[in-house]
């Protein structure tokens, strides 16, 4: 019953979802191209041997990419159907592994449009990144006995209360799951809590992720073009947040900081470059070139280059934080040995991120002006920065591993033993 209205209601918001489609398209054309995927309609013919992983966009996408890598080795007969919802996630996908997957978007949870996905592509199985729990789906799946795995799993204390509301729809799907990768202990027990039965504390895959040498090489030719000024970065901001980045920033009184805004959404670019010259900044986007000698802001326009801006920073600030939106992961950041800092709103990535606050790789301010004190501190102290930069590289290190025990679990779970 829980499910039928659940479908009903799919039905009937279906002019909102095409609303939300053309309000999107507004800044990113590419929100109309292959609308037909969107409701399981395929033009070519797939291959006989798929393995179907989903990452919803560019973090999962980027997050998957060890995972995807173990995969194509374990299993080389087959191919990889990548499939995601946003076409910048799908961007990503065509950066990251190129021709080596088959992309498509993943239908909305129409029950007959999951239907018609697995009837058309027919993986052997599939593999969920994160929490993408869809009940037509994974209803969908065990009707054509297709197990579907959860991998590298998450779920807040806040998400699990909302789940929790919903038990009757929810507990169905995640007992359908034919295994769960959590990445804390603290996930798997709320994932189980939630009726999925085969639980398994896998870790992070993003710590496998290893940052591209071209774009650490690139951060590196920033670094030597910009010179001995300091550079602080602040990655992955928010709707919202910018301004409290400027605030922060007023209060930064080391001479000749530079400061690498980078929006977490393309479609903000112009948004906040307006930001920029309504506040009087000299700022100079990526887009356009180096900053100069008198630049202030340099805008991050560009994706997939946040490990070269990494490498430039003398220390970055995780975005998504200052306000409660749960932040970002600074999985990355740590990799590349770049010291962190993070606002009080964690609780999408609340382990990770006390792990590496215990781990002196980060450190936690409550507002923009400890943000700005903070930075203009340990911008004057290269001792304790170069013992950040250290820790970081040591935390990141540490916690490798997630992909290969996930592969070993998938093989598992599915029957199906490496090559």
């Amino acid at each position: 019953m829980a499910r039928s209205l659940y479908s009903l209601i799919l039905y009937l918001i279906t002019p909102l979802i095409w609303l939300r489609l053309l309000w999107r398209a507004r800044k990113q054309p590419e929100y109309l191209h292959h609308l037909r995927e969107r409701y399981g309609f395929y033009r070519s013919t797939p291959p006989q041997s798929l393995i179907w992983v989903h990452a919803v966009s560019v973090g999962e996408t980027r997050a998957a990419q060890p995972l995807i890598e173990g995969l194509l080795a374990r299993w080389p007969e087959h191919r990889i159907l990548l499939t995601g919802m946003t076409p910048t996630g799908r961007a990503t996908g065509q950066e990251v592994y190129g021709e080596r997957v088959i992309q498509a978007y993943l239908p909305y949870d129409y029950p007959g449009a999951v239907d018609r996905f697995f009837s058309h592509f027919s993986p052997a199985f599939g593999v969920l990144m994160e929490t993408e729990i869809w009940p037509n789906l994974l209803r969908a799946a065990l009707h054509h006995r297709i197990p579907v795995m959860l991998a590298n799993a998450r779920l807040s204390e806040r998400s699990a209360r909302g789940y929790g509301k919903l038990a009757s729809l929810v507990r169905p799907a995640f007992a359908a799951l034919a295994g769960v990768a959590a990445q804390t202990p603290g996930d798997a027990e709320r994932i189980a809590a939630l009726g999925a039965t085969a639980v398994d504390v896998c870790g992070n895959l993003k710590f496998d992720v290893t940052p591209a040498a071209e774009k650490l090489a690139l951060g590196a030719e920033w670094r030597r073009a910009i010179g001995s000024r300091p550079v602080w970065l602040a990655a992955s901001t928010r709707e919202g947040e910018e301004e409290l980045v400027l605030e922060a920033w007023s209060r930064v009184s080391v001479p000749n900081t530079l400061l690498v805004l980078v929006p977490r959404h393309p479609q903000r670019f112009s948004e906040v470059a307006g930001l920029l010259a309504r506040q009087g900044l000299s700022s100079v986007r990526r887009s356009e070139g180096l900053p100069t000698a008198e630049t202030q802001v340099w805008l991050g326009d560009s994706m997939g280059e946040m490990a070269a801006y990494y490498a430039l920073a003398d220390l970055a600030f995780i975005g998504g934080s200052l306000l409660p939106l749960g932040g970002q992961n600074l999985i990355e950041a740590a990799a590349c040995g770049c010291p962190v800092l993070v606002g009080p709103h964690t609780f999408n990535f609340l382990q990770a991120t006390e792990d590496a606050i215990a781990a002196g790789a980060a450190r936690r301010v409550d507002s923009p002006a400890a943000l700005g004190e903070a930075v203009a501190g340990l911008l004057q102290n290269e001792n304790e920065l170069v013992l950040m930069r250290q820790s970081a590289s040591r935390f990141a290190a540490a916690h490798q591993g997630a992909a290969l025990r996930t592969l070993d679990l998938i093989a598992r779970w599915t029957g199906r033993a490496g090559c």
